[in-house]
């Protein structure tokens, strides 16, 4: 067996030092971003600087602990969640067997049987082995589409944490609204109620028209209107939340009214955006890149494919005749060997295969740059609408003083008596309506805060990084 292994080892080895030179093709990726976003936030001396760090746990900048609580529970208890780190593990399991085919195989069986005249039975057990050398990048190419699988179960998993962190916060931020608006509105409804009595009064005294009351009438009816609509909102929201806490039912407090919800002050929104390096860890780019692996990896199997391919076989057999009782001449010789299959007939076919993978590498490698220039816009995007909103916000503030105002002057020509209670009502009806547009707009800016980091890819990372990959690079 010796000289007959030897002769197989120097017949394969001008192939197999072919073979090794040939690599998978890979692309390389440079993520074309800017230097500094155009929208580049506020430059405030008390902005906070947002660096790659924050990104793992964004919404700690809000300030708010029972925020954090409710985020840490639904990172520990979202069935969504769940399944998206259940497909990542079974990635990264199946990734170690990425490349079994290429690795020795035993096989070994017994069986009986009889020979052509029906005169004899033979007893058969035998011990076979292939290996499939996997030469011309084959090994290589299966590798690499094992990783760029599990980098996009990656990108899967990171995607859902982003999402569910985002939708908690929304969901959160809808609810102390919504509890801020019912607040306001209870006190709305007591001035709606009090001006419709005092119109029926000047109704009574032959001091008012009928008019009047109708107009009182349907403004108290629109406030019971707006009430209706919070709470219908506010249960959605409370009911949203719970779901993604996975949890059937949501707490109380998130259903009833609240005069001092904790919504977000302009301050802690206050950010200076760092250079686009923070697109890395958003899923779309990590999902492109993992396409331009699997691209790569199967343009390097089908060039492979164009190849020769070179195995090894061999086999022993032992042969004991059960009607004789005695052993064949020949039963126990082993046999070693190369086996080479060699593309003729096909290889047309093999050369149109290689050709179309190419061209899909090269449409992969466009959807990655794609993918980085749709990151830049919404990033962008999202500064100018948190900017928008940062000056919305200053424009409502601004008005607040001017307001308190007359209606604090109004309630003091009360006391004097130089105006009626039906005179203040209106003031202070009109005070309420813009402190509840400054909380709708307070928590605008929150949400277009919370955009923000969606769109830079923020989301905490998962424990373990993929490992690094033979294939294209960022």
């Amino acid at each position: 067996m010796k000289p007959l292994f030897c002769k197989t080892l120097l017949a394969l080895a001008p192939a197999a030092l072919l073979a090794g030179c040939m690599t998978p093709p890979q692309p390389s990726l440079q993520p074309d971003t800017p230097a500094q976003w155009r929208q580049a936030g506020t430059s405030a001396a008390d902005a906070r600087a947002i660096q790659a760090a924050d990104l793992a746990a964004w919404w700690k900048l809000l300030g708010d602990p029972a925020l954090d609580r409710l985020v840490e529970q639904a990172l520990a208890q979202n069935l969504d969640l769940a399944q998206a780190q259940g497909r990542l593990q079974a990635q990264r399991i199946l990734l170690g067997t990425a490349t079994a085919a290429y690795k020795p195989e035993l096989t070994a069986g017994v069986r009986t049987l009889q020979d052509v005249a029906a005169l004899d039975s033979y007893f058969h057990a035998s011990l076979d082995m292939s290996w499939n050398l996997g030469l011309f990048g084959a090994a290589e190419s299966t590798a690499l589409d094992g990783q760029g699988q599990l980098l996009d179960a990656q990108a899967q998993l990171q995607a859902a944490k982003i999402q569910l962190v985002a939708n908690v916060v929304q969901r959160y931020l809808e609810i102390c609204v919504a509890q801020q608006q019912r607040f306001g509105l209870d006190q709305q409804l007591q001035l709606d109620t009090r001006r419709l009595q005092l119109q029926q009064v000047r109704v009574q005294q032959r001091m008012g028209s009928t008019e009047q009351v109708q107009q009182a009438h349907l403004e108290l009816n629109r406030s019971r209107g707006q009430e209706a609509e919070l709470l219908q909102h506010q249960a959605r929201a409370a009911h949203a939340l719970a779901a993604l806490l996975g949890r059937s039912e949501p707490d109380a407090a998130w259903l009833a009214a609240s005069s001092t919800p904790h919504i977000p002050s302009a301050a802690a929104l206050k950010l200076q955006v760092l250079p686009a390096e923070l697109l890395r860890s958003r899923p779309a780019i990590l999902a492109a890149e993992a396409a331009v692996q699997r691209a790569a990896a199967a343009a390097g199997l089908s060039n492979s494919a164009l190849y020769p391919r070179f195995a090894l076989g061999g086999s022993l057999l032992f042969s004991y005749n059960l009607t004789q009782n005695r052993r064949s001449s020949s039963n126990h010789e082993p046999m070693l060997g190369p086996v080479i299959d060699i593309p003729l007939f096909d290889w047309g076919r093999r050369r149109a295969q290689a050709d179309a993978d190419a061209l899909q590498m090269d449409n992969a490698v466009k959807a990655y740059r794609q993918s980085v220039l749709d990151g830049v816009a919404e990033v962008e995007t999202a500064l100018a609408g948190l900017s928008a909103q940062q000056l919305r916000q200053q424009s409502l503030d601004a008005q607040t003083p001017l307001l308190r105002s007359r209606a604090q002057q109004l309630q003091r020509r009360q006391q004097l008596g130089l105006a009626s209670e039906l005179d203040t009502l209106e003031p202070r009806r009109q005070l309420l309506l813009h402190q509840s547009q400054q909380s709708v707009a307070q928590a605008a800016q929150a949400l277009a805060f919370v955009a923000l980091f969606q769109a830079l890819g923020g989301a905490p990372l998962p424990a373990q990084a993929p490992p690094d990959t033979p294939g294209a690079t960022r």
